[in-house]
C-alpha cells in the first residue's frame, strides 16, 4: 500500500485503519468494517457525484479491507474510473486496485486495456510506468493479447526513457512466462539484444533477464548477444568498485547483473571466436582472483555479493567443461569453501563439486579432497550438507578410491539420517558392483549393507547380488560360505534370510563338505528362521528345500516330514499351501534323473541394465547421476552381471542452464539386433524400461529352402589375411550417420534444441510395430503437437503405415508415446517421412523425418546346412538375381563387428559353410503380404587391402540390389 502522509489528506482513511488496529476482539473488527462497508456503499450509490479525491480513499478502504481477508464485491468501476484521472495518486491507487483484486474474466477488461493503451501512448513517464507495472502484476492472457505487439515497441524506441525501458523488458518477461505463444520478438530482435550495450545499466539489467528468457526459447534467434554480454561483464568485472557506484552494492560492482550475464552464456556453447573466447577466459579468472583477495568489508552483504558472481562463475566454467586450467582453479576454489563456517556456502560448494567430479579435466582435483569430505559426512550438522557431501563421494568414486568410499558411506550408514538411507544403499551397492575387481569383498559389501540397513535395502539390490553370484562360478562358494555364517547370527534381517535361502538352495553343495555346515545343519540353519518371515520369503525357503531334495538325498526325509506338516499342507496362504503339496509331490514320485532336470542350477542370467541403477535414475533423474554410470558411457561384460570395469572418457558437457541437453528419452548405446523386442516390463510406458536392452528373439519361422556360396574364392581376386579380432569391438551408436538403424531398432532418430525423437522398433514376418517416443527438451509445453506418416507416390502401394493419434500437448520435460502399425506390401526402396508440427512460444515449428523402415526389416533369418545353402545358391544363379559390389571398407574391419551387424541386419549367419573361414555366409526370406523372398548372401573380407566383396543372390532382381545397397553401407 502507498504510504499515507499527512500531505495526502486521507484522514478518513488513517482514522479507518487506527479503529481496526485498536479492536479488542474479531467480532468487534467485522463490526467495525461492515459499517464502514456500507457507508462506502452508500457513497458509490448516492445522487452527488464523487469526486477523485474521494473516490481515492474510499478504494483506498476497500483494498485495505480486502488485505485483511474479506471479500471485496463492489468498488472495481470506481478504480476503472480512477485510471482517467491526471493525478498520479489517483490513478496509483487505481492501478493497485486494480492489480490486486480485478481477476482475467471480469467484464471491466476491456475498460482497463482502453485507460491503460492511453497511459501507454501518453508518453508520461509516470503514466507509461504505472501502466506496464498493472500489465505485468495481472499478466492475464488477455493482456496479453492486446499488449504483445505494443511493449517491444516501447522497449526499443529510441525516445523512451530509462525507467519505461526497465519496466517494459521486464513486463515483456512476464509475458513470456505466461503466454509464451503470444510473445513474438521477430523484428525487434536484433534492437532488443543490443540494449546490453545501453549505457543505463537498469535497463541491461532488465534486458538481460529478458534476453536469457528468449535464449533459452529460441538460442539461435539471441546467438549475437554472447559477444555483447562478454563486453559488459568484462568492463564489470574489470572496473573498481567507485566506477559503478550506483549500481556497487557492498564494494562489488554491479552483482546482480553480473550473475545475470553469467547466466545468459549458460544457454550457448564455449564462444567459436578466439577473442571473445579469450576475452571471456580473462573476466572467469579475473572473477576467481577476486574471491582470493582479503574481504573489503566484514559485513555478510559483502560476502554474500561476493560469492554469489563467483558461484555463477563457476557454473559457467562447469557448463563449458573446455578449459582444464579454469576446471582446476574452481575445484581449488570451491574446496575453501568445503570448511567454511557458513553453512550454505559448504552446501553450495558441495553441489558444486559433484558436476565438477564428472569433468576428465577436474575429476583428479576433485579427489584430493576426498578427506574433507568424509570428514563432513560424519561431523555435519545439517542433514542436506550430509546428503550433497554423499553425492559427492558418489561422484567422485573410482577405482584407486572406491574401497575407502564404500567403507565410509557404510560406516555412516549405520548413523544416517532414515530419509536419505535408501539412497545411500543404492549408491553404496552399484559402487560396490561396478568397481568389484574382488567379488568376495563385493558379496561382502552387500551383506554388511543389509545388515546396517535391511529396512532399506529395496528388493533391486538383493536381486543383483544373486545375479552376480550366479553368472560368477568364482565366487559362488564364497558366497555359500558367507551367507551360511551370517545368519548364525541370532537376528537376521528378512533380506539376508532371502539371500541365503537363494544361495544356499544354489551352492550350498559348495561348503556341504565341512562338518560345520553339513546339509542337515544348512537346512536347520534355514528352517529356524522360517516361522520368522513373511509369506514370500517362505515361499522362497519352500523353494531352497526342495532344491535341498536336488542337492543333498540324504535330508530328503526331514524335509518331507516339514513338507507334508499340517502347517503347510494345510497352510492359510494359498502360495504356500500350494508349493508345499507340489514339492512334496514331486519329491516322492520323481526319479533322480527328473529331479536333477527340474531341479539343475540356475542358468546364468542374460546381460541387462543393473535394476539398481535403473531405480537410482527414477529416484534422481538421470542429470544428477555421477555421469560414469550413465548407460551411454558405459560398456558392458561380456559374461554377464556387472558392467565392464575399463574406464570410459565421457565427452558430455554437464549443463547448468535451464535448457540443458540431457537424454530426455533415456536412450542409451545399447544394441539391439534385428528381428528382437524387449522383455516385457511393467513400466512399459518409461523410456528408461523400453530402452533397457533386454532382448527376447521371435521364434525362428520354418525354415524355407534357400542355399549357399559359389565355389569361386573371394581369395582369386584379393590376397587372403587373417583377421584381426577386437576384444572391445562395438556396434554403432546413436551418434553415427542415417543409416544408423539399418543393423539395429532402438536409438535416437533426430535432436535439435526443441525436441528429441527416440524409436524402438519390433518386426515379425511382413508386420511391424515402431513405438515413436517425443521427448519435449524445454520447460515451456508444446501446443497443437501432431504427427504424421505420409508415404510418397508408389510408396503407398507397397508399405501401409497407420500411426496412431497422439495427445495434442506436451508438457515441459515430459515424453509422449505414438505407436505406428507397420505391413510390408511389396518390396520397396523409398522411406516414409515423419511429419511433426507444434506450436512452440507462440511460433509454429515444423519438423520432417524420415523414418527408418528398409526392407531388410522384414527379413526373417534361416538356419541351414552347407548342403542345403549350396544347392539353393547354384538355383539362385541366373543373372538377373545375383548382384556384387565390390567396395572399400569404411570402419574398422572387425570380425565380431561384422557378424553382429549381419545378424542386425536379419540373416542367419550360417558357419561352417564356406570353405573359406575368414568369409561370412548369411540367409533369410524377406517377407511381403503378397510373396516371399529367398535370400542368400556372402561377405568376402580381405584386411590386407581393407577391402570387401558383397553377393546377394535372391528370386527378385529388385530385393538383391536393394539389400545390396543397404548392406554395403554398413561396412
Amino acid at each position: 500500500m502507498p504510504a499515507v502522509s499527512k500531505g495526502d489528506g486521507m484522514r478518513g482513511l488513517a482514522v479507518f485503519i487506527s479503529d481496526i488496529r485498536n479492536c479488542k476482539s474479531k467480532e468487534a473488527e467485522i463490526k467495525r468494517i461492515n459499517k464502514e462497508l456500507a457507508n462506502i456503499r452508500s457513497k458509490f450509490k448516492g445522487d452527488k457525484a464523487l469526486d477523485g479525491y474521494s473516490k481515492k480513499k474510499y478504494v483506498c478502504k476497500l483494498l485495505f479491507i480486502f488485505l485483511l481477508g474479506h471479500d471485496i464485491d463492489f468498488g472495481h468501476m470506481e478504480a476503472v474510473n480512477l485510471l482517467s484521472s491526471n493525478k498520479y495518486t489517483e490513478k496509483q491507487i487505481g492501478y493497485l486496485f486494480i492489480s490486486v483484486l480485478v481477476n482475467s474474466n471480469s467484464d471491466l477488461i476491456s475498460l482497463i486495456n482502453n485507460a491503460i493503451k492511453n497511459d501507454l501512448s501518453s508518453r508520461n513517464p509516470t503514466f507509461m510506468n504505472l501502466a506496464l507495472h498493472c500489465i505485468a502484476n495481472v499478466g492475464s492472457r488477455e493482456m496479453a493479447e492486446a499488449f504483445a505487439a505494443e511493449v517491444p515497441c516501447i522497449l526499443v524506441a529510441g525516445d523512451t526513457m530509462d525507467s519505461v525501458k526497465q519496466s517494459a523488458a521486464l513486463c515483456l518477461l512476464r509475458l513470456n512466462r505466461t503466454s509464451p505463444d503470444l510473445v513474438a520478438m521477430g523484428e525487434w530482435t536484433t534492437r532488443v539484444v543490443h540494449l546490453l550495450n545501453d549505457q543505463h545499466l537498469g535497463v541491461v539489467t532488465a534486458a538481460t533477464s529478458l534476453i536469457t528468457t528468449l535464449a533459452q526459447k529460441s538460442p539461435e534467434d539471441f546467438k549475437t548477444s554472447v559477444s555483447l554480454a562478454v563486453a559488459r561483464l568484462s568492463r564489470i568485472v574489470s572496473s573498481a568498485s567507485t566506477d559503478l557506484q550506483d549500481y556497487t552494492y557492498y564494494f562489488v560492482a554491479a552483482p546482480w547483473l553480473s550473475v545475470k550475464l553469467l547466466r545468459l552464456l549458460q544457454c550457448y556453447p564455449p564462444p567459436e571466436d578466439g577473442a571473445i573466447r579469450g576475452r571471456l577466459t580473462e573476466c572467469l579468472e579475473t572473477i576467481l582472483n577476486k574471491a582470493q583477495e582479503p574481504p573489503k568489508s566484514k559485513k555478510v552483504q559483502h560476502s554474500n555479493a561476493k560469492n554469489a558472481v563467483l558461484f555463477e562463475a563457476i557454473s559457467l566454467i562447469i557448463h563449458h567443461d573446455s578449459e582444464p586450467t579454469l576446471l582446476v582453479r574452481a575445484c581449488n576454489q570451491l574446496g575453501q569453501f568445503l570448511q567454511h563456517r557458513e553453512t550454505n556456502l559448504r552446501y553450495l560448494a558441495l553441489e558444486s563439486m559433484c558436476t565438477l567430479a564428472s569433468s576428465e579435466f577436474s575429476h583428479e582435483a576433485v579427489k584430493t579432497h576426498i578427506e574433507t569430505v568424509i570428514n563432513a559426512l560424519k561431523s555435519e550438522r545439517d542433514v542436506s550438507v550430509r546428503q550433497r557431501a554423499v553425492d559427492l563421494l558418489y561422484a567422485m568414486c573410482d577405482r584407486s578410491n572406491a574401497k575407502q568410499i564404500v567403507a565410509e558411506m557404510l560406516s555412516y550408514l549405520e548413523t544416517a539420517d532414515y530419509s536419505i538411507r535408501e539412497e545411500i544403499v543404492l549408491k553404496v551397492a552399484i559402487l560396490a558392483e561396478k568397481y568389484a575387481v574382488d567379488y568376495t569383498w563385493y558379496v561382502d559389501t552387500i551383506l554388511n549393507l543389509i545388515r546396517f540397513a535391511g529396512d532399506y535395502v529395496s528388493d533391486e539390490v538383493w536381486y543383483r547380488v544373486i545375479q552376480i553370484v550366479i553368472n560368477r562360478d568364482e565366487v559362488q562358494g564364497y558366497a555359500a560360505k558367507t551367507v551360511f555364517e551370517a545368519l548364525q547370527a541370532p537376528a537376521c534381517h528378512e533380506n539376508l534370510v532371502k539371500v541365503g535361502g537363494y544361495i544356499l538352495g544354489e551352492f550350498g553343495n559348495l561348503i556341504a563338505g565341512d562338518s560345520r555346515s553339513s546339509p542337515l545343519i544348512q537346512f536347520d540353519l534355514l528352517h529356524s528362521k522360517f516361522h520368522l518371515c513373511s509369506v514370500p520369503t517362505r515361499a522362497l525357503l519352500l523353494s531352497a528345500y526342495i532344491k535341498f531334495i536336488n542337492l543333498f538325498p540324504e535330508v530328503k526325509g526331514t524335509i518331507q516330514e516339514v513338507l507334508r506338516s499340517d502347517s503347510q499342507l494345510r497352510n492359510a496362504d494359498v502360495e504356500l499351501q500350494q508349493r508345499a503339496v507340489e514339492y512334496l509331490r514331486l519329491s516322492c514320485i520323481a526319479s533322480t534323473d527328473i529331479l536333477a532336470t527340474v531341479l539343475e542350477e540356475m542358468p546364468p542370467f542374460p546381460e541387462r541394465e543393473s535394476s539398481i541403477l535403473a531405480k537410482l535414475k527414477r529416484k534422481k533423474g538421470p542429470g544428477n547421476l555421477h555421469p560414469d554410470l550413465d548407460e551411454n558411457r558405459k560398456e558392458r561384460s561380456v559374461n554377464g552381471g556387472t558392467a565392464d570395469h575399463s574406464s570410459t572418457t565421457s565427452n558430455a558437457k554437464v549443463a547448468t542452464s535451464p535448457t540443458p541437453s540431457t537424454d530426455l528419452l533415456g536412450l542409451g548405446s545399447t544394441i539391439a539386433t534385428q528381428n528382437s523386442a524387449p522383455r516385457a516390463s511393467k513400466g512399459a510406458s518409461l523410456l528408461v524400461d523400453v530402452f533397457s536392452g533386454n532382448i527376447a528373439a521371435f521364434p525362428v519361422e520354418t525354415p524355407v529352402s534357400v542355399g549357399p556360396v559359389a565355389d569361386e574364392n573371394f581369395s582369386s581376386f584379393l590376397p587372403n589375411t587373417p583377421q584381426v579380432a577386437y576384444a572391445n569391438a562395438t556396434l554403432p551408436t546413436a551418434e553415427e550417420p542415417e543409416d544408423k538403424f539399418v543393423c539395429k531398432n532402438n536409438g535416437v532418430l533426430y535432436e535439435n534444441q526443441l525436441l528429441q525423437i527416440g524409436l524402438k522398433s519390433e518386426f515379425r514376418q511382413n508386420l511391424g510395430r515402431m513405438y515413436v517416443f517425443f521427448g519435449n527438451k524445454t520447460s515451456t509445453q508444446f501446443m497443437n503437437f501432431a504427427a504424421s506418416v505420409v508415404c510418397q507416390d508408389t510408396l503407398q502401394a507397397q508399405l501401409n503405415v497407420h500411426a496412431k493419434p497422439a495427445d495434442p500437448t506436451v508438457d515441459g520435460g515430459a515424453q509422449l508415446q505414438q505407436i505406428l502399425n507397420i505391413e510390408c506390401v511389396s518390396d520397396f526402396v523409398d522411406a516414409p517421412v515423419l511429419n511433426i508440427q507444434f506450436r512452440y512460444g507462440g511460433t509454429l515449428q515444423n519438423i520432417a523425418v524420415k523414418l527408418p523402415i528398409t526392407l531388410n526389416k522384414f527379413f526373417q533369418p534361416t538356419e541351414m546346412t552347407s548342403q542345403n545353402f549350396f544347392q539353393r545358391w547354384k538355383q539362385l544363379g541366373a543373372p538377373q538375381q545375383e548382384v556384387q559390389t565390390i567396395f572399400k571398407a569404411r570402419h574398422s574391419m572387425d570380425t565380431e563387428v561384422t557378424k553382429a551387424k549381419i545378424m542386425g541386419f536379419g540373416a542367419a549367419l550360417l558357419d561352417g559353410v564356406d570353405p573359406n573361414p575368414s568369409n561370412f555366409v548369411g540367409a533369410g526370406v524377406i517377407h511381403t503380404k503378397t510373396t516371399q523372398v529367398g535370400c542368400l548372401l556372402r561377405l568376402e573380407p580381405n584386411t590386407q587391402a581393407q577391402m570387401y566383396r558383397l553377393t546377394l543372390r535372391t528370386s527378385r532382381d529388385t530385393v538383391s540390389q536393394r539389400l545390396c545397397d543397404l548392406l554395403s553401407e554398413q561396412f
